[in-house]
């Protein structure tokens, strides 16, 4: 389909001007190179709040081999790569401010190999998570970090991307076991394998994941696989408080209490997602609760963190052991986005995170609730607040340049709270262009390795460029 769309909008956009790269492109890919204004638009947006900013031309790789040798052409002439996945990217990622080439890794969607024994597979960087856990189905296996958005494998590596399942099973940095990267100047590497633990060389694996296409583009992906559970019970709990719900989070993580997925809304945001998914919750900051095992131990933690809610306020416990009753729930949970814009129709949306030490938890998200309420910008609050990540969404009329303001501030006394309290600038959206000029207060002295690194592995700097680090 991908293909289809670029060859008619090649059709209907006039040709740019003669460009050696691209006429050496498109003799390597054909009509797989597009130069389509439609095209190189789409791919030079994601969902963030950055205005638009397309590359020269489009390039459609269908295996690691083509990928390298697109880069080794780009590298002869100088020019700018950034790879693509799925879109969904929320700082930036994906924009081209220098121009270049963006590779488009969609058509990449092969599961290479799934081995059931030893919980692993491989796959290539556009497989999608939703389409490895239907091909997973069969198997009682699945891949289990789950960002919201049906992101490519691929970008959910190079993002290090986690999610709601992250307070269980972990974050893609957690879960990733290998890569095959194309280097700068067009060489393949693989790095990692399939045992579970090794004491060989440096761990390249995770110096890529993260890296957001900055040092190389991921192609294929190992991953580990976990075993469906017997059992999965969920459960809504509202608060008269917000301080109430985070009291309730600290406490069930810090008594040892396995939950899978333990989710805050704050009043504002379940406004929004009841008007959107059509849900009926009390307007009151509430948690989501998810739990896995066999049926009487997810019963029992699920009664013990009820209890415990209990104790902070917490009422109308509801439980959805119901699969379809689960689904709605999470569906609802990974749908806030539009949720969000559907509060403020014709706002733009910008999404933000941070993460912070489970303890300092509720200082933090009050802190930054009555900084927003003061403020006057509206930014309801969601959040993966098992693991201490929390996010907002401002909702900015466009042109509002005093609006946009206030949000940026909001957002600056957010992250500088967080790492105040030992905490980061991002939990999982990634730096992007947004968040690269708060690496030197978290990171210190170490953002100038970051920056040896960088140069190198990339040094003409032309791996996704402007973004994480200033060359």
């Amino acid at each position: 389909m991908a293909e289809a769309a670029h060859k008619q909008g090649d059709q209907e956009d006039a040709a740019v001007p003669d460009d050696p790269l691209i006429e050496a492109l498109r003799g390597l890919l054909g009509d797989r190179l597009s130069t389509a204004k439609a095209v190189r638009e789409h791919h030079g947006d994601d969902l963030s709040f950055h205005p638009m900013s397309a590359p020269d031309a489009v390039a459609f790789a269908k295996s690691t081999e083509e990928v390298s040798e697109i880069v080794k052409l780009c590298a002869a002439h100088n020019r700018p790569v950034v790879a693509f996945g799925a879109g969904t990217s929320l700082e930036g990622q994906v924009q081209a401010p220098s121009g270049g080439i963006c590779i488009d890794l969609g058509g990449m969607d092969e599961i290479l190999e799934v081995n059931q024994a030893d919980l692993d597979c491989r796959v290539q960087a556009g497989v999608t998570r939703k389409t490895l856990n239907t091909h997973l189905r069969d198997t009682g296996l699945f891949f289990p970090i789950d960002p919201g958005a049906d992101a490519s494998l691929g970008g959910m590596a190079a993002t290090s991307a986690s999610g709601t399942n992250a307070v269980r099973y972990g974050t893609m940095r957690d879960n990733v076991m290998g890569l095959t990267v194309v280097l700068a100047d067009g060489r393949i590497i693989r790095t990692g394998g399939r045992s579970r633990k090794s004491s060989s060389g440096y761990d390249l694996t995770r110096l890529f994941v993260g890296s957001e296409g900055t040092l190389g583009i991921i192609t294929e992906v190992q991953l580990r696989l976990y075993g469906i559970p017997e059992a999965m019970t969920a459960a809504v709990c509202s608060f008269d408080s917000l301080a109430g719900a985070v009291d309730t989070v600290i406490l069930t993580i810090q008594s040892g209490i396995p939950v899978a997925r333990i989710e805050l809304l704050d009043e504002h945001q379940v406004d929004a997602v009841n008007r959107y998914s059509k849900l009926e919750l009390p307007l009151k900051p509430t948690l989501f609760f998810e739990f896995h095992g066999t049926e009487a131990w997810a019963k029992e933690q699920a009664e013990l963190a009820g209890e415990i809610a209990e104790g902070f306020g917490g009422s109308n416990f509801e439980w959805a052991a119901k699969q379809e009753d689960r689904n709605k729930l999470w569906q609802a949970r990974h749908d806030v986005w539009f949720a969000n814009l559907a509060l403020k129709p014709g706002a733009k949306g910008w999404a933000t995170d941070v993460c912070v030490p489970i303890s300092r938890l509720a200082e933090c998200i009050l802190e930054t609730r009555k900084d927003i309420d003061e403020t006057g910008v509206v930014a309801p609050i969601v959040g993966h607040v098992g693991d201490g990540n929390f996010h907002l969404t401002f909702l900015l009329d466009p042109g509002d340049a005093e609006g946009l303001a206030k949000a940026e501030a909001v957002n600056e006394r957010m992250v500088m709270r967080a790492l105040s309290m030992g905490g980061t600038c991002t939990g999982e959206h990634g730096v992007g262009s947004s968040k690269k000029k708060f690496l030197q207060a978290e990171h210190g002295e170490a953002v100038s390795v970051m920056r040896q690194l960088k140069i190198a592995l990339d040094p003409q700097n032309l791996m996704n460029p402007g973004k994480i680090l200033t060359i």
